[in-house]
């Protein structure tokens, strides 16, 4: 099981925890041959996995990421009844948010939910800096199938953490559209500058 040292996240939701920072430090260490600088990054434990997960597609780190996840969960004890992931904002052959997702609700015996989806095409947000820009980005992007949530306590569940306006937009349709009585929210690491 990887270590982990949880952060909390604070947003609309209850209570909210990041499992680990991502990034440590990152370095630059010059251009490459097409000009684009690079760097000498370091990440925490979770942070590296989920780096390998996301952009190397390797599926071999998903047990040490669901464990920690889990033993965290089963110590937090949040009491909630499903897991609702994030929709992921780019398309990518393996979604960490749902083989994560899958694979912790399937350890910690607690229903997966895709149940919010987006309602239309958007510039990624991850390339978006200005909170006010990024709220009207985000106004009526999502749209949440209230059979699934209403009367329901809720783990929002995303892979990176930045500055939280996805996650929050996410838990006040939840909350009014979706009928949920409680959101509780989870991500495996947070960047070092959100919130």
């Amino acid at each position: 099981m990887a270590n982990y040292n949880p952060r909390r996240i604070l947003g609309n939701w209850r209570e909210g925890f990041a499992l680990d920072i991502h990034t440590l430090s990152s370095i630059e260490i010059g251009h490459d041959e097409y000009g684009h600088m690079q760097y000498e990054t370091t990440r925490s434990e979770l942070g590296e996995l989920l780096y390998r997960l996301k952009f190397k597609s390797d599926d071999t780190v998903i047990s040490e990421i669901v464990e920690a996840a889990a033993a965290f969960v089963e110590d937090w004890k949040p009491g909630v009844e499903i897991i609702v992931p994030v929709p992921p904002s780019t398309d990518r052959t393996l979604q960490p948010v749902s083989v994560i997702g899958i694979a912790l609700s399937r350890r910690i015996n607690i229903a997966f939910v895709d149940c919010v989806r987006k309602t239309r095409d958007t510039t990624r947000l991850k390339n978006v800096y200005d909170l006010d820009e990024r709220l009207l980005l985000l106004d009526a992007l999502y749209a949440v199938d209230a059979t699934a949530t209403s009367g329901r306590k809720i783990l929002l569940f995303d892979d990176l953490y930045r500055s939280g306006a996805t996650m929050n937009s996410i838990t006040k349709l939840l909350c009014e559209q979706g009928k949920a009585t409680d959101v509780f929210a989870l991500t495996i690491t947070r960047t070092r500058s959100g919130p």
